[in-house]
């Protein structure tokens, strides 16, 4: 069967096709039937929901899918709709009925309909399509009606159940309402109950707190008491909370009406272990510094560390246990210094020191070395017990000794156990130190002693202080050591005063008891160098010379540590030396009357400055042998002047020249008459080219200087004033009133010709040198 769309589509065009070749149907087309035809036909329904519409309606018509159109039944209840069964149809009339019974029996949708035609059943459906809809929705309203009314019939049964509901829940609202009015009384008293355990709850938990935080537990109480607890962790613990309870317990002690009866008791409670607990921890410190008092290796515990700084609270008990660790102390450490002495270390290693007694800076420094070591260890000791913070001191440092008055409660009591502990130790080590001492001959070893002793000194007074026993000690035996070693060199320095020259000996060199002096002197400067830090050495700088002002007083010069540190030893040793340089060379010199002193005494006193040089605290010596030197200096130059000036010839009319006072002229004057003029000229003109001094630049004279400088000096300054001696008698003889005839010519016939820059230039000096 064909679909009526198809079909509908064909009869259209069939239509369209008969009109148009028709003219005279023109005219028509302004019928309204004709356009909507026209406008149908012309409507396009190949669209998405034409096409969907046309199928639902093709598949409605289909053969076999409205089987239900065909049943008699349905056909009488349509007729009973539209007849007007729920008003539904009421306004339809009787041939509207009677031709949708023939539609109905007629459809296309019944079994025995068959389509006789092409398009017929399109054709049945454009006619009948709302009447097919309506009876849709008729037979949609049945089944609804249906339904509905059985869900009328359980709504019916429902509201009968409710209102049964309603019927027991009003007889049991009055029976609670009986019951509750029979149980008011036993519900207030049970509320009052209830208040009222709630309130002894309350005040049952305030009463355990409150003997939580103001009483002891039983184990708290053993821990303070029981001497079968040891001091610990839980001791502490247990103090801490005792001292916590006294301190809660000042709030119950400050009320209005005064102490309450219950602050009282507490803190009796709580004084009473707290008295225990300090008891116990003094009883335990003491039985533990005894213990680690014997040991050499003395290790602080936390615990030990804890129980000194709770005793501190109670100064009498701390003060008991400390004084008995130090009287251990004492003794052990005694012990120890006698057994270092005579047997040594464990197994004989390190060897006991009694055996180095022959070298006596070992013997001394290893006794000192072992009682600075003691009390190293002492404090380091005393430091962890008192738990003392680290002074920030870098490693190797001097330590800072702080003073009494600035000390803390600490440092106190550290300095007064140190000084205890090796209070003892002091007697062995004075009786040894002094009977070396005093067995001491050589001056250089009693300086060396006296000087490690000095150091050891300082060290431990920055250590322990000055007051302390060990630093007392310490001071009078490095006083004797000093006072020894200064009656030694004072001894030796009165040795070499006695000590004569040999006159056969015609040597200008330092004799054999100056050399033994000035070595001594020497090694002494070394160990006194050595004893020095890298800060404490004054710079080493070029021998200094006196200087004056316009006054001629010297100006103090203000001494440097390191000077004022060797200016005894200097002074009694360097003048002795000066001395007798100077005193044994007047003495042979007038036993011995060619016999060169000034340069004897030169070199001398070169030799000693030269020694003193590389020390920079000798300044003060090097400056007051310079100065000697200089003055030496000056009378050999003066001496040297006079003797060339005699060799050259000219030093009788230089001396004429330098003394005339013109009141007549110089060529008047006997010996600086021209003729005489003429010869010493002469004579000094050959004394330019044979002289040694001249030709070589070195006098015989100055050569047995050991010090070539001071023989460059001396020689140097001699022929500058020569040259300055022959310009003045140049410029005598040159002026006019001195009657000079033919000046030039009688000062040209000779070298230098009176020409005083050539003479410079023949003695190989500048004239401003």
């Amino acid at each position: 069967m064909s679909r009526p769309t198809f079909s509908h589509a064909n009869s259209s065009s069939s239509l369209s096709s008969e009109r148009r070749p028709s003219g005279s149907l023109a005219p028509q087309s302004r019928n309204p039937v004709s356009s909507r035809l026209y406008k149908v036909l012309g409507t396009n329904y190949d669209d998405e929901s034409t096409r969907e519409a046309l199928q639902t309606i093709s598949e409605l018509y289909a053969s076999g899918n409205l089987s239900n159109l065909s049943s008699n039944d349905s056909n009488l209840k349509n007729k009973e709709l539209y007849n007007g069964t729920n008003g539904l149809f009421s306004g339809d009339d009787e041939d509207d009925i009677e031709e949708d019974e023939k539609y109905v029996q007629s459809s296309p949708g019944t079994s025995e309909f068959k389509e006789n035609t092409p398009g017929e059943a399109a054709m049945k459906a454009r006619k009948n399509l709302k009447r097919d809809m309506e009876l849709k929705l008729a037979e949609g309203s049945r089944h609804f009606l249906k339904v509905l009314s059985e869900v009328d019939e359980k709504l019916a049964a429902l509201q009968t159940h409710v209102t049964s509901m309603h019927l027991s829940c009003d007889e049991a609202e009055k029976q609670l309402q009986l019951t509750h009015e029979a149980s008011q009384s036993l519900l207030e008293r049970a509320g009052n109950l209830r208040e009222e355990r709630q309130e002894v709850e309350s005040q049952k938990s305030i009463v355990s707190l409150f003997l939580k935080r103001f009483t002891l537990s039983e184990e708290e109480t053993e821990a303070l008491t029981s001497r079968d607890v040891p001091v610990g962790k839980r001791f502490f613990q247990a103090m801490d909370k005792t001292e916590q309870i006294r301190e809660d317990c000042q709030v119950l002690m400050a009320g209005e009406d005064g102490p309450t009866q219950a602050g009282k008791d507490i803190m009796a409670s709580t004084a009473s272990h707290l008295e225990q607990g300090y008891e116990k921890i003094f009883r335990w410190c003491s039985y533990e510094f005894l213990q680690i008092g014997r040991d050499s290796q003395l290790e602080v515990s936390t615990t030990m560390r804890e129980g000194v700084r709770r005793l501190r609270k109670r100064p009498e008990l701390l003060n008991e246990s400390l004084a008995s660790l130090s009287l251990t102390r004492q003794t052990t450490l005694t012990s120890s210094f006698i057994t270092a002495l005579t047997r040594g270390g464990p197994s004989g290693l390190p060897r006991p020191i009694e055996l180095h007694a022959h070298d006596p800076l070992r013997y001394i420094g290893d006794m000192l070395a072992w009682v600075h070591q003691a009390i190293a260890a002492e404090r380091e000791f005393l430091e962890a017990l008192f738990d003392m913070k680290d002074d920030m001191r870098m490693v190797g440092s001097a330590r800072e000794f702080v003073e009494k008055e600035n000390m803390s409660q600490e440092e106190e009591w550290t300095r007064d156990l140190m000084d205890a502990a090796v209070g003892k130790v002091c007697v062995p080590l004075k009786v040894r130190v002094q009977q070396t001492i005093r067995s001491q001959e050589s001056a250089i070893m009693s300086y060396k002693i006296a000087n490690l002793l000095q150091f050891y000194r300082m060290t431990m007074t920055k250590t322990i202080g000055h007051d302390a026993v060990l630093s007392l000690t310490l001071n009078e035996i490095t006083d004797l050591a000093y006072k020894y070693f200064f009656g030694s060199i004072e001894a030796q320095c009165r040795s070499l005063a006695r000590a004569n020259l040999e006159l056969d000996d015609t040597s200008l060199t330092p004799p054999i008891p100056i050399l033994d002096h000035v070595q001594i002197l020497r090694e002494i400067m070394a160990v006194y160098q050595s004893s020095l830090g890298d800060d404490d050495e004054p710079d080493i700088s070029e021998t200094p010379r006196p200087s004056g002002n316009e006054s001629g007083i010297k100006p103090e010069r203000k001494l440097h540590p390191a000077e004022s540190g060797f200016l005894k030893i200097g002074d009694i040793m360097v003048q002795p030396a000066v001395d007798l340089c100077l005193n044994a060379a007047e003495g042979k010199k007038r036993l011995r009357p060619g016999w060169d002193k000034d340069v004897f005494v030169l070199n001398c006193l070169s030799y000693l400055l030269s020694v003193l040089e590389p020390f920079g605290f000798t300044r003060s010596q090097r400056e007051m042998i310079q100065a000697t030197i200089d003055s030496q200096v000056e009378e050999l130059t003066e001496e040297h002047y006079h003797n060339i000036m005699n060799d050259a010839g000219i030093d009788e009319i230089a001396f004429l020249c330098e003394h005339h006072d013109g009141s007549e002229p110089l060529s008047h004057i006997p010996g600086i008459q021209p003729a005489q003029l003429q010869q010493a000229l002469a004579s000094f003109s050959r004394w330019l080219s044979t002289s040694i001094e001249v030709v070589s630049s070195s006098s015989p004279r100055l050569s047995r200087l050991t010090l070539q400088r001071l023989h460059t000096q001396i020689h140097h300054a001699a022929l500058g004033r020569i040259a300055k001696a022959y310009e003045m008698i140049c410029e005598s003889v040159r002026r006019k009133e001195n009657r000079y005839e033919a000046a030039a010519t009688l000062l040209g016939t000779e070298r230098p010709f009176g020409q005083v820059g050539l003479l410079w230039q023949i003695f190989g000096l500048k004239e401003d040198e």
